[in-house]
């Protein structure tokens, strides 16, 4: 199987996986951090514009606000989809509020929305709040 791709989401380091070890819980070469999080991880913008542009595994990500109720509630929903993905896709979190050029560069126009990332280019998009199931399905989909 080919290497992937994965952008450290603690160093911004680049690591080379071999693909049949994602789910064996690979570790960044640099700092030690888990490559594959079985958890919603939250980044900075510079962390989301590498890993978005770089990586060869999926990359899904929730733009949010803390003040936004439907982003509270989906919050552990994404998390639980992390926990399912892992091994396959890894699922980030961006604070638009701490990042507010971010809504911008990627055309969020309402919270929450997630975009899912590939080799540097967007696969795909949704707004909305969602429950894990239909996370999941969306990510593999």
């Amino acid at each position: 199987m080919a290497d992937e791709t994965l952008t450290c989401l603690e160093c911004g380091q680049l690591n080379k996986v071999p693909g049949d070890r994602l789910a064996s819980g690979p570790k960044c070469g640099t700092c030690g951090a888990k490559l594959m999080p079985a958890k919603a991880v939250e980044i900075d913008l510079k962390t989301l514009e590498k890993a978005a542009k770089k990586d060869s595994v999926p990359l899904v990500v929730d733009f949010w606000a803390p003040w936004c109720g439907p982003c509270r509630m989906m919050a552990p929903e994404f998390s639980k989809a992390a926990g399912e993905l892992s091994g396959k896709a890894r699922l980030v979190k961006l604070n638009t509020e701490d990042h507010q050029t971010a809504g911008m560069k990627y055309g969020i126009r309402g919270i929450p929305t997630m975009i899912q990332f590939r080799k540097g280019r967007e696969i795909k998009r949704q707004s909305g709040a969602m429950q894990a199931p239909a996370i999941i399905g969306w990510a593999q989909g």
